[in-house]
């Protein structure tokens, strides 16, 4: 059991029969009443996001996921396959479960598989990964590297902002936390 003293961004808890990851919390101090503690959770099996507000020193019952590292594979609809790279064996996830990381999956991508008691239920990206742009418009004699921005689409169909001198073909350096450009690669 964990009390909420002891909550931190990332740990996973069962919340109301649900396994949940807290996003954010925040400890509250009301005049005359006593302390409460809202969370931002994110329901691990949904993909759902939850506001909800408890008193201090509730307990909850902590939860340890399941790493394993698999490699991506191919799309077939709405399914993603990935092969563990221990036992060989085939991972399916859909875009559901996978949420705004099926932007940055390229063929051959190494990756975490977190899961629980066997059920996959989600994926952890790599803080930075390397895309091509294949498209962006060209940038004009004059434009300057700190200068302004312009949108390029990326091999995965990611939208970036990234600086003018970036032309179409060239890799770049992409934060998969906030889905911002880093770097020229």
């Amino acid at each position: 059991m964990i009390s909420t003293g002891d909550l931190k961004k990332g740990v996973t808890i069962e919340f109301e029969g649900q396994l949940a990851t807290i996003l954010e919390w925040q400890h509250v101090k009301i005049g005359r009443g006593g302390a409460i503690v809202r969370l931002k959770l994110r329901n691990l099996r949904t993909g759902a996001t939850i506001d909800r507000t408890c008193d201090a020193g509730d307990k909850f019952k902590r939860i340890y996921l399941d790493r394993a590292t698999v490699t991506y594979q191919y799309q077939e609809g709405d399914q993603y396959h990935f092969m563990d790279t221990s036992t060989y064996d085939d991972v399916v996830l859909t875009s559901a479960q996978l949420g705004d990381a099926n932007n940055y999956l390229i063929d051959n991508l190494e990756l975490d598989i977190v899961s629980y008691d066997g059920e996959p239920l989600s994926v952890e990206l790599p803080e930075k990964l390397v895309l091509r742009v294949t498209y962006t418009e060209p940038g004009y004699k004059g434009d300057t590297a700190t200068g302004g921005s312009k949108p390029a689409t990326t091999e995965t169909g990611l939208v970036v902002q990234v600086p003018l001198f970036i032309s179409t073909d060239d890799l770049i350096r992409v934060n998969t936390t906030t889905g911002s450009y880093v770097e020229r690669a």
